[in-house]
């Protein structure tokens, strides 16, 4: 089947070209070589030049580094504006390192506003609002807190944990009060036990000098 085929192209190529079939395959040959020397100089070129910029953005990340146990005043330092700093985020009180997604949780992302605190609430609802940007997720219904949750699955999964925040137990003004009044109470109280503990004693040296005196 070759051979016939090989018999047409010989008097195929002479008919439609006007050139022998030796010829016609030489120019060709030499029609490939230089489009493939053409195209990977040019092509070679503007590839390393496309791939320059990547390289210089793409530095590596050092790794994370563990916090321990913060304040929310602390964890806000690393909300990305210092770039010598991690960029740091949680969620019901868990802190993740987030900063392989800067171009997201960073300055000038869609959720840079979630940077450097525990945005539970606000990932929960969804909510952009100054208001939501806390860690307290009280009253939030069923399907803001199923929402939450798939939240701290992907950051379990994505991000490495680097510390929790420190809970602080406020003081409220009734304990204070509370306390001042139970101390000022207790000054007359024990005001009183001691001048009744005293009675006795002068009434013993009284009695002690009369009969001294009947003597």
């Amino acid at each position: 089947m070759a051979l016939p085929l090989w018999e047409t192209l010989k008097e195929a190529i002479p008919a439609y070209t006007g050139l022998s079939p030796s010829t016609f395959f030489t120019l060709l040959a030499l029609s490939l070589a230089l489009y493939y020397a053409v195209s990977g100089i040019f092509g070679s070129s503007s590839d390393a030049h496309h791939r320059r910029p990547r390289e210089e953005q793409m530095e590596p990340l050092p790794p994370p580094v563990q916090l321990g146990e913060v304040t929310e005043e602390e964890l806000s330092l690393y909300d990305g504006k210092n770039p010598e700093k991690p960029l740091l985020m949680a969620i019901k009180g868990q802190i993740y390192d987030v900063s392989q997604s800067r171009m997201f949780y960073g300055p000038g992302g869609p959720y840079a506003l979630f940077a450097g605190k525990d945005a539970s609430r606000a990932l929960a609802k969804m909510s952009f609002e100054e208001k939501d940007l806390t860690g307290d997720i009280s009253g939030l219904g069923p399907f803001e807190l199923d929402a939450l949750q798939d939240w701290e699955y992907k950051f379990m999964s994505k991000y490495v944990k680097v510390g929790t925040i420190k809970k602080t137990v406020p003081v409220t003004e009734g304990s204070s009060s509370e306390a001042v009044k139970t101390t000022e109470t207790d000054i007359p109280n024990q005001a009183e036990n001691g001048s009744t503990s005293e009675a006795p004693d002068l009434k013993a040296e009284e009695a002690h000098s009369a009969s001294k005196a009947d003597e």
